[in-house]
């Protein structure tokens, strides 16, 4: 069919265009800091890895920054693709449902409660971050059921600013009553971080990461119709409710992951989709794979800004991303008013 065949052709070039994008910030950010390093000597097989510097510091300290800017820029990007979608809000992100608040809530409490255990390479933090986000999910979607026939976008929505609001107020209460140390940790974290130490913390993150994908991989049709409207969808034969479900938990678990990996970081999930959307349209067939890819490429470009903005110190990252996406969400806001 014809349209089979221009969607196929959309989907190749849109993918071998951000892909090479996202490819081509992996290899290239990795080169940039305060250590000047270059690739033949990286990829030079002659000189053992234990006397080549430029090898340790691209895989040793740098790439692992890298791979994890990509992790979590293409998981909130995604989750806001889904979020605007089954929520048919253009403001949703992955803040909307409380999933980041349980996230960063869950952090604090490891850092000012000096937790000390780890699992499959995840210390406390990470561990403690990505149950809040579970359990913020699981009270949200809890309340949102209590109309006892099954949820709808109304009650998630005001589900997630109540449970959002009040995991906030705790976050500020645990924080006011740590010390100076603990509370300069915690506000550290809060501004989203990919300070990485290795490779385990990323794969741990790739897991839950790839069971997000693969829920949301069978659904770009289905979001599709649903974003246009729930009658309409049941119309044309899908399951709202079902899709609602999957689309959420996937969602969730690519939040949570993303924020467990790197915190909270700011704007990556609400201005990448709109801006992928400007560029390739809104079929989410093609709009949630360039959105995962953009939003790789760009959270590895503004985590290269904050490594080297001000060498020999580091900014975090979520600093860049709002400076970068304040102004750029007011410009899609005035557009879109116009």
């Amino acid at each position: 069919m014809p349209a089979a065949d221009d969607l196929r052709r959309r989907l190749l070039l849109t993918i071998s265009g951000f892909g090479a994008l996202a490819a081509g910030t992996c290899v290239l950010a990795p080169l940039i800091g305060t250590t000047p390093i270059h690739l033949s000597r990286v990829l030079d097989r002659s000189v053992p890895f234990a006397e080549n510097l430029d090898a340790q510091i691209f895989f040793v300290a740098r790439l692992p920054r890298v791979l994890a800017a990509a992790l979590v820029g293409s998981g909130l990007a995604v989750a806001g693709v889904v979020f605007q979608a089954i929520l048919r809000n253009p403001l949703a992100s992955p803040d909307t449902l409380g999933v980041s608040a349980g996230a960063s809530l869950g952090a604090m409490i490891a850092i000012i409660f000096h937790a000390d255990f780890s699992m499959l390479g995840l210390t406390a933090v990470p561990l403690t971050s990505f149950a809040g986000a579970i359990g913020a999910l699981a009270i949200v979607y809890g309340l949102s059921l209590a109309r006892r026939r099954g949820t709808s976008t109304t009650m998630l929505l005001l589900a997630g600013v109540a449970v959002t609001a009040l995991l906030s107020a705790v976050i500020e209460f645990v924080r006011y009553l740590a010390d100076f140390s603990e509370t300069f940790r915690t506000v550290r974290w809060l501004m989203g971080s990919l300070d990485i130490a290795g490779y385990a913390p990323i794969v741990a993150a790739a897991a839950p990461l790839g069971v997000a994908f693969g829920c949301l991989a069978a659904l770009p049709r289905a979001l599709n119709l649903i974003s246009i409207g729930a009658q309409l969808a049941e119309a044309r034969g899908v399951e709202v409710e079902q899709a609602e479900r999957i689309a959420l938990l996937g969602a969730s678990l690519a939040t949570g992951a993303s924020v467990a990996l790197g915190g909270p970081v700011a704007f990556v999930g609400i201005i990448v989709p709109h801006l992928v959307r400007l560029l390739v349209g809104a079929d989410h067939r093609v709009l949630l794979p360039a959105s995962s890819l953009f939003g790789a490429a760009f959270l590895i470009g503004c985590d290269a800004v904050a490594r080297t903005a001000f060498a020999p110190i580091e900014l975090p990252v979520g600093i860049i991303t709002a400076i970068i996406g304040g102004p750029v969400f007011l410009w899609l806001l005035f557009r879109r008013v116009r």
